[in-house]
Parts: structure tokens; C-alpha cells; sequence
């Protein structure tokens, strides 16, 4: 008799308790509105490394983990076509160039020398005749020579002249011509080295020696070596909601248990269509000491923070309307700020009342 009244004072002493526990009344205490998202880690100016022409991967020059500067050469790709085109553009360039053509210019030039001292000796033998002419001196044969030796020796200046000015002018032309046809073979010859375009870190590479390298296939993933952004996801729903500078608070897998600060600093204006989520970038208020592109993360973007607010806890609420009092009659409430744990109440209930886990 005695252990049966045990045992039903026991299970009432354990009702009551269950029955207290399930009960509540709201608190006073700061809530923060915030906006889930999920996403990776990116190293700053991370790109992807292209190549600008087809070719097989001859030398890896840098190695996983390298640092690199701007201009750094990465790879070498092998292109025998490529290398005698440049072999043939020299060769054109040498041939073409005005101090090897110089012997050219110099017979044009005598060529005109002579032309111009063989017209002004007949220019003064045509005027002395001409002369001597006026004064009834020397036949009209001998004016009428003079002076056909003049035109003739005009003419002969001018189309020596014309030669020469059209020489020059032609190797001008090719002299150019063929260092801009080298110059364009030079860089399809440096295509042929991959070189790095910012200073960073040589993250991965994605080719080895042997392959073929196309201008649609990356070789390589560089970007900085130090700084980090925070590359987000944000559902369409929530994407109104933010704007820049905005805190964010990231927790990563790779330190369980730690939060850091960061600050939203872009917003990209479009949706992916496929995942209904629009990316945004975040960046570190004080970065972990050790990060690697690809890292996983969580974050919450704070939109409000409200202190003193009136509070329950979300699974005490019905429809997002009522609450239940200790007597589990409904009571309509009106509801304001919500995270993941708590809901504000504007107006319907106080601090004073008695509430009902719902069933």
C-alpha cells in the first residue's frame, strides 16, 4: 500500500513538472532580425587561368602553394608552326630593313646626283644659247638641240628623282610592315607562356605536361594569397531585404564554435535562375588566421536589432497570430521581429501572462 502511494505521488510530482515546464511567460530581452545564407570562401581577385591559343603543355613552371607576382610566367606551351613563323617574320624583318637596303638608296641616289649636274649644265648651255640666239648669233639648229637637250635632261632628273622618293617610300613600307608582322608573330610566340596576371597564389592546377591546352579549358587557379571574400546566397525572397554594409556574422566548419564579423560590401543584380538565389559578397571585419579558397560557410546578415522587445519562443506561437494561455484558450497577438529561435510581440499579451506549449 505504501509503495502503490509512492508511486502516484511520484508520477503526480512528475506531471506537475512537465506541466510547469510546457508553461511560460514572455521576456524582455534583444532580438536581431537576420537573414540566412550559405556559401563559400574565395580568395580576392581569384581567377581562373586561360591560355589565348591551342598548344601542348610543355613546362609547368610553378608548383601548388607558389606565390606569384604579376607577370610571372606559369606555363609553356610547344608550337613548332608558331616558333618558324617567327623564324620567318625575323628573317622578312632583317631583309626588309632600310640599313641592309642602304646599297639600293645609294645607286638611286648617284643616279640622281647625276641627273641633277647633267641638267644644270644644259640649263646653262640652253640659256647661253638662247642668248647668243637673241643677238642673231649661231643657227636655229643649234638653239633648237640646246634646249631638246634641256627638256631631256628635265625629264631624266625628274623621273630619277621619282625613282629614288619611290624607293625609300617602298622600303619604309616594307621596313614596317615586316617589324609590325614580326611583332604580332613575337606575341603569338609569348601566348605560347601563360603568365600570371595579378599577385597571389598559385591555388590549383588543372593540366599536366602532355595535355592539350584550348582557350575554352582552364590550366590554373590563382588569387590572392592573403585577403578573402565571403561569396553568399541569398533566396529571392530575402534579397530586398539587404543592402551594403550590413553586418554579417560567419560561422565555417573549419572552426566550430567560433563566430566572426563581416560587413556586406556587394550585391549582384541578378538571379541565378536555376537556383532562385542571388549572390552577394561579404568581407571580413578581422579575417581567421588561416583560410582556403572553397571553404564552406554560414552566415546570418543581420537586417535590425531591437532591445528591450518583447519576446517568446517560436514554437509557442500558433499561425504566426495566437498563443495558447495556461488555460490553452487562443489569444491573438500581433507579431514583429523573428530569428531562428525567438518572435517579437507588439501587442496581445505582457510579461505577466501564462503560456501553453501547443500540441
Amino acid at each position: 500500500m505504501k509503495s502503490l502511494l509512492f508511486v502516484l505521488f511520484s508520477s503526480f510530482i512528475l506531471v506537475s513538472c512537465s506541466k510547469q515546464t510546457a508553461t511560460i511567460s514572455p521576456s524582455i530581452e534583444t532580438i536581431t532580425e537576420s537573414v540566412y545564407a550559405s556559401g563559400t570562401i574565395v580568395s580576392d581577385n581569384q581567377y581562373q587561368v586561360f591560355s589565348t591559343v591551342n598548344g601542348i603543355l610543355q613546362t609547368t613552371l610553378v608548383s601548388e602553394g607558389d606565390t606569384v607576382s604579376t607577370g610571372t610566367p606559369l606555363f609553356k606551351l610547344f608550337n613548332e608552326t608558331s616558333r618558324l613563323n617567327n623564324e620567318n617574320a625575323s628573317l622578312a624583318a632583317e631583309f626588309s630593313d632600310i640599313k641592309n637596303n642602304q646599297s639600293k638608296i645609294n645607286e638611286l641616289k648617284i643616279n640622281l646626283n647625276l641627273a641633277a649636274k647633267k641638267l644644270e649644265q644644259d640649263s646653262l648651255l640652253f640659256k647661253r644659247q638662247s642668248s647668243l640666239w637673241q643677238q642673231n648669233i649661231g643657227s636655229r639648229l643649234q638653239y633648237e638641240q640646246s634646249e631638246l637637250a634641256y627638256q631631256n635632261s628635265k625629264t631624266a632628273y625628274e623621273a630619277a628623282r621619282l625613282r629614288y622618293n619611290d624607293l625609300i617610300r617602298q622600303l619604309r613600307f616594307n621596313s614596317v610592315q615586316s617589324q609590325k608582322n614580326l611583332e604580332i608573330s613575337s606575341r603569338m610566340v609569348r601566348d605560347f607562356t601563360i603568365s600570371s596576371e595579378v599577385n597571389g597564389r598559385v591555388y590549383s592546377i588543372l593540366k599536366k605536361n602532355g595535355e592539350l591546352v584550348t582557350p575554352q579549358t582552364p590550366v590554373a587557379i590563382i588569387g590572392d594569397a592573403n585577403q578573402f571574400i565571403i561569396n553568399l546566397q541569398v533566396d529571392e525572397y530575402d534579397i530586398v531585404k539587404l543592402q551594403n554594409g550590413m553586418p554579417v556574422y560567419i560561422s565555417l566548419d573549419s572552426y566550430k564554435g567560433e563566430v566572426f564579423e563581416a560587413k556586406l560590401t556587394k550585391i549582384n543584380p541578378i538571379m541565378n535562375e536555376r537556383t532562385k538565389t542571388f549572390l552577394v559578397e561579404a568581407r571580413f571585419v578581422k579575417q581567421p588566421p588561416k583560410l582556403y579558397p572553397n571553404l564552406t560557410v554560414e552566415a546570418n546578415i543581420v537586417l535590425q536589432v531591437k532591445e528591450k522587445a518583447l519576446t517568446i519562443p517560436r514554437q509557442y506561437l500558433v499561425n504566426d497570430s495566437f498563443v495558447l494561455n495556461s488555460k490553452e484558450e487562443k489569444i491573438a497577438v500581433k507579431t514583429g521581429l523573428k530569428d531562428y529561435k525567438k518572435v517579437e510581440i507588439l501587442s496581445g499579451i505582457s510579461t505577466n501572462d501564462q503560456l501553453s506549449l501547443p500540441k
